[in-house]
């Protein structure tokens, strides 16, 4: 009995230990991410033009761009790492990543979790059908399939305003990637996709099936990305801020924004 106790003392003491290292690494995080030098972003890296891959497996977008120089305006190295998207609220909290930088949409609902950056892009959430399916509006989605992305903006739009699209359809089916949506959009398995914008508008630019398909801008609110940030990391997401600030002065956010969107 005396080991057993002495044996559950000791655990006491070090789990105590281990919550208190936790917390000082919450509490001190810029000073531990200044001394690692990298700036750990979780991305999505089939998400285009926010952050996706070329045919040599190199990691490009808007997002990437505005990373890299925002990590230069800091003083850090960016070390962009390919997540779960479903998972990414999760990812931050466990500290695994420093920022979620992808396309990132504030909400009422993440920023209960999440503390969010100023806004650095404007974004719809769209409808894309194909044309031959003779569906005009949302309003002739009744009885029909639509896809959403699992964990994506547009899939918090579906359920908080539920007259629009949801109460009308037969069924919705999940996805990890906009990429399979639109193979099963194409391939008829769906009827119509529920898209960010930006995605949409850059996708369909460069599909050489962009006259198979309609887009229609549905009447949900406007969105703004932002960078998502450990709510207790607040030197980070000044820094971030500021340097956002000064890209915006010098004109480089903008010479980003035209490179991506013309």
């Amino acid at each position: 009995m005396k080991k057993i106790i002495r044996f559950l003392c000791l655990l006491i003491i070090v789990l105590a230990s281990v919550g208190v290292a936790g917390c000082q690494r919450q509490e001190n995080s810029w000073q531990t991410i200044k001394s690692r030098g990298t700036l750990v972003i979780g991305v999505d890296d089939s998400f285009v033009p926010m952050d996706f891959r070329q045919k040599n497996g190199k990691l490009v977008g808007f997002d990437v761009d505005l990373a890299k120089v925002v990590c230069k305006e800091i003083g850090l190295k960016p070390d962009f790492q390919t997540i779960d998207w479903s998972m990414k609220e999760t990812e931050l909290r466990n500290g695994t990543i420093d920022v979620i930088w992808n396309g990132y949409t504030k909400t009422k609902a993440r920023a209960k979790k999440v503390a969010f950056s100023k806004p650095y892009l404007e974004n719809d959430q769209i409808l894309v059908t194909r044309k031959n399916k003779g569906i005009d509006n949302y309003r002739q989605m009744k009885g029909k399939i639509l896809g959403v992305q699992t964990g994506s903006s547009g899939a918090d739009d579906l359920d908080n305003y539920p007259k629009v699209l949801k109460k009308r359809v037969k069924s919705t089916v999940l996805y990890d990637t906009y990429n399979n949506a639109f193979i099963d959009l194409k391939a008829g398995r769906i009827d119509g996709l529920l898209i960010d914008g930006v995605y949409a508008n850059y996708y369909l630019a460069h599909s050489k099936y962009q006259k198979e398909f309609k887009k229609e801008k549905l009447p949900y609110p406007s969105e703004k990305f932002s960078v998502g940030i450990n709510k207790k990391d607040k030197t980070l997401k000044n820094k971030i801020n500021q340097a956002l600030n000064h890209l915006e002065k010098t004109g480089e956010l903008k010479k980003i924004r035209e490179k991506w969107f013309n």
